[in-house]
């Protein structure tokens, strides 16, 4: 598909520290729209799904802090999706924090739910992002959203267009995770889906490992949704979110992966999310983001 559409939503009701609804921003003042278009890609930016603002209302139930307003958010969102991919473009999403990918993923599966097609999902992260409303420590939502993709957690989330789970945990993978909540461990461990932590790419190596994920999210699907989580990367190169955790990939390891997912040419959306500007070095995270970005849409060194 040689049609990008950009959404931007600015989503930060997920998780507590302020900035990264600044995110699309970010990516956009980094040049993301421009070198997509330098890759022969048409490109359309959207612009930003109208969300609300965390002064305007209430946290709420505090093992689900803001989930009326998430739900809503992820919802539309799902809906805007449909629509991009009726239309025959890709959706490129600029988060925001992770919990809108609840909506970008739910809004994918529909899609092809509709044509009798099932997806896959990678989930790239230093967070498993499977807690629910009863193991969460904190009530973030924004460590919930791979397990309402799978069925676990809030009705709100899993069943946001009527249909749950939106991705069968056969076909869902999660790479790159190093930092697993005590409780969240048995969520994972029953949800299904197959992990790569940092110590699975240490031992095996990087390409195995990703070429693993794409078989796995690749089976009997449609193709598989991408989505990236900045805190992925090493702080070290990517200082600029919310949550960091040391032993991260490297530069080239990230490109790696995204290099890889471009070659297997099956991706359905892609998105960034929890990049935060108030953390960052002079963009810096942005900038790379953009990089890994286009090395997920083909870019090569030669």
């Amino acid at each position: 598909m040689r049609k990008i559409k950009i959404i931007g939503v600015p989503l930060d009701l997920g998780q507590e520290r302020r900035g990264v609804d600044m995110g699309p921003s970010a990516l956009r003042v980094a040049g993301l729209n421009e070198q997509i278009r330098n890759l022969g890609y048409e490109v359309e930016d959207a612009g930003n799904l109208v969300v609300p603002i965390r002064e305007t209302r209430a946290g709420g139930d505090t093992h689900a802090k803001y989930l009326p307003e998430i739900a809503d958010t992820c919802r539309r969102h799902a809906r805007w999706i449909m629509s991009t991919l009726r239309q025959g473009w890709m959706p490129l999403v600029l988060g925001g924090d992770h919990s809108i990918a609840v909506g970008t993923v739910a809004g994918v599966a529909e899609f092809y739910r509709r044509k009798r097609k099932r997806i896959g999902l990678i989930w790239v992260d230093a967070h498993a992002d499977i807690n629910t409303p009863e193991t969460s420590p904190s009530g973030n939502i924004h460590g919930m959203p791979l397990a309402c993709c799978l069925g676990m957690g809030p009705p709100e989330l899993t069943n946001l267009l009527g249909t749950a789970p939106v991705v069968d945990p056969s076909n869902a993978v999660l790479v790159g995770v190093r930092n697993v909540d005590a409780r969240e461990k048995q969520n994972v461990e029953t949800s299904g889906l197959t992990v790569y932590t940092m110590r699975d790419i240490d031992e095996r190596g990087l390409r195995t490992v990703v070429q693993e994920a794409i078989a796995i999210a690749d089976r009997n699907t449609a193709g598989f949704c991408v989505s990236l989580d900045m805190d992925f990367v090493d702080p070290s190169e990517a200082p600029g979110v919310g949550t960091p955790v040391r032993g991260g990939a490297t530069y080239r390891e990230a490109h790696l992966v995204m290099e890889l997912i471009a070659d297997a040419a099956h991706m359905l959306s892609f998105e960034i999310v929890e990049i935060n500007p108030v953390f960052d070095v002079a963009n810096r995270t942005a900038v790379l983001a953009v990089e890994l970005a286009l090395s997920a849409l083909g870019k090569k060194i030669l």
